[in-house]
């Protein structure tokens, strides 16, 4: 690494006492990037000081957020928003050094046995009724409920590794699919809720609105009509308007599905992941 003396002094100083110094080291190291980190885990694993591997192991995870802040600034900017290269994004800020192969060669595998399944003769429940059977029942997932102490449930590539996910993880891999194949189900507007619709394409009108058939609770696979929506609004005192049925954007997936991950850190203890969390949610306004 380039300018080893001053790399060194840094290191040197990352367990001083004097807050604004060791600010002022963090914030210096953090220019170096990702070459910087196998200093740090050196470091790391050559002091016996618990707080100074603290202190390393936020500046190494800082490291990964500057890369990771980058790439989603990358992708925001793009012309055409893929929820793959998303989703990644956003399992790396857990796990850093995903291995995205594993995880695409498994999507892909997915796509692949309901892409056999379906044909242009099926009516739009049949064509979810076999998305439904590949992902429930072929590879068998199990759904959960949203739980903040649950982190890796929102993660695509823990979900396809446990066959467990929650709502919003089974939920993200269900879009990611359906986006390959050409599906036209999409995520809605309903208040605490992950769920998403089939929207006949061609069918929208003067105000932007969408027709939907149904309704998909992704956990489960569970399917629902307009009814049973209106029975919901009603039990969570929300009007039911036009524009819970306007279908959302990938950007807009995206910005959800961090904003239900980030749940998981807020706590005392997390409060730098909350944060950078939501520094990606801002990026995506």
């Amino acid at each position: 690494m380039e300018d080893t003396k001053e790399v060194n002094a840094l290191l040197n100083l990352i367990d001083d006492p004097d807050h604004e110094i060791y600010e002022a080291v963090s914030d210096r190291i953090i220019t170096y990037g990702l070459p910087m980190i196998p200093n740090l885990e050196h470091l790391w694993e050559t002091t016996a000081d618990t707080a100074v591997q603290e202190r390393i192991e936020l500046l190494i995870h800082r490291l990964y957020f500057s890369g990771l802040y980058i790439d989603f600034k990358e992708w925001n900017e793009a012309g055409h928003h893929e929820l793959m290269p998303a989703l990644l994004l956003i399992a790396k800020f857990l796990y850093p050094e995903l291995q995205a192969a594993k995880v695409l060669h498994h999507v892909e595998r997915l796509r692949r046995n309901i892409w056999l399944e379906i044909n242009n003769y099926l009516t739009p429940l049949e064509q979810v009724h076999i998305i439904n059977s590949i992902i429930y029942n072929y590879i068998g997932l199990k759904g959960n409920t949203n739980n903040a102490d649950h982190p890796a449930e929102y993660l695509i590539p823990q979900v396809l590794e446990s066959k467990k996910g929650n709502q919003t993880g089974i939920g993200s891999l269900y879009l990611l699919l359906v986006e390959m194949l050409d599906i036209p189900v999409k995520l809605m507007r309903i208040p605490h809720q992950f769920v998403l619709g089939y929207c006949r394409p061609g069918l929208g009108n003067a105000t932007g609105n969408y027709e939907v058939d149904f309704f998909i609770e992704p956990s489960l696979g569970q399917i629902f009509t307009h009814t049973d929506l209106q029975h919901y609004l009603t039990k969570i005192a929300v009007e039911y308007t036009p524009e819970l049925l306007r279908p959302r954007s990938n950007r807009e997936v995206i910005q959800q599905v961090l904003t239900d991950f980030r749940a998981c850190f807020d706590n005392d203890l997390q409060k730098v992941q909350y944060q950078e969390l939501g520094t990606l949610i801002r990026l995506l306004d």
